[in-house]
């Protein structure tokens, strides 16, 4: 199983920290759904030294959701390190991790994020003082390179590990892609072989077949899902059963998913009130209903839609419409998640 410092998760699968994502609500999904950890989105050191009411909210726990990693981000060591101080005394997160890939320009640009990337010797100096001032777990999410001419991924996991990190996630992807091309997972195998602490795969792992592949080709420890989740925890539970078991289940049906959506879209509510709930769940509803045959026909509704007894109506009239078990189609719910940062 895999262990991040003396945190033992029950299986490999881990939930990637994507922004505008996972959040409470959608995080205690997919712990439901068995997921062995799940990563909150990245918050930013200033945000949570300002210590304003999103950023207080951002930084809640549900005890249900433990294990959890919660992802700070920063180009400033003494504000990155306060951050983390609020992190490790204040919350009862499990890991501190550090965001090393975001693509973002306007994170990069604070020399945040993927910045990092071009610098192995400021990695270590960032991480040994954030574990130098904290007792919890410290990680590192990254990304292979910069862009196909400045890949360090080697020497940069090397920081991360001789600065006291407990593990390292990587995407292997470089900044420049963004989401775009193919993840090279060659560069998470080199990763594995240089150092000794847990090295989490991440990056085009859509199937359960995926996550296999991942784990037997690189040796990685763990394996991360991100967009490939979207809409979808049940990928998170079908991949943890076929690591386990061989047994690949089938994909549920367009009722259950629509259940599971309507469970997400209240807890989102209990979370943020409905008038900011109802129109964040719209993107979350269309990758609910990717692949679920005529849905497209129920899109623009959906879309203009703000209240969550109407929005209710609107999925339960559509599925009265649809022939008895009809079964949702595997769909690549990849396609339309390309904005969504999962580093």
């Amino acid at each position: 199983m895999l262990k991040i410092g003396d945190i033992e998760m029950k299986n490999q699968v881990v939930l990637a920290p994507m922004a505008g994502v996972c959040n409470p609500a959608f995080r205690l999904i997919a712990k439901e759904f068995g997921t062995g950890l799940v990563c909150a989105e990245m918050v930013s050191d200033k945000a949570i030294l300002n210590g304003n009411k999103r950023t207080h909210e951002m930084l809640f726990v549900d005890e249900r959701e433990k294990p959890l990693s919660l992802q700070i981000f920063g180009g400033d060591r003494e504000s990155l390190v306060a951050a983390a101080k609020v992190v490790d005394q204040d919350t009862n997160a499990d890991i501190i991790d550090i965001n090393m890939g975001c693509p973002a320009p306007k994170i990069n640009k604070s020399d945040a994020g993927a910045k990092w990337l071009l610098d192995p010797n400021k990695i270590n100096e960032m991480v040994a003082a954030v574990v130098a001032n904290v007792s919890k777990p410290v990680t590192v999410k990254m990304r292979i390179g910069w862009d196909s001419d400045h890949i360090f991924v080697v020497d940069n996991v090397k920081a991360v590990a001789d600065a006291g990190g407990k593990a390292v996630s990587v995407h292997g992807r470089t900044r420049q892609q963004l989401y775009t091309g193919q993840a090279d997972w060659s560069y998470i195998k080199q990763a594995k072989e240089a150092v000794s602490i847990p090295v989490i795969g991440n990056g085009d792992v859509i199937t359960p077949e995926d996550a296999k592949r991942m784990l037997d080709t690189t040796g990685c420890d763990g394996v991360m899902i991100g967009r490939g989740a979207l809409g979808n925890p049940w990928m998170l539970y079908r991949t943890i059963e076929y690591l386990k078991t061989g047994q690949l289940l089938s994909e549920p049906t367009a009722e259950e998913k629509i259940r599971i959506a309507i469970l997400h879209m209240d807890r989102l509510i209990d979370l943020k009130g409905q008038h900011v709930a109802v129109r964040e769940m719209r993107k979350h509803l269309s990758w609910y209903l990717k692949g679920i045959k005529g849905s497209a026909k129920i899109k623009d509704s959906i879309m203009e839609e703000v209240k969550r007894d109407e929005m209710v109506q609107i999925l339960h009239n559509f599925l009265e419409g649809l022939p008895v078990g009809e079964l949702s189609s595997p769909g690549n719910e990849i396609e339309e998640a390309e904005q969504v940062c999962s580093i």
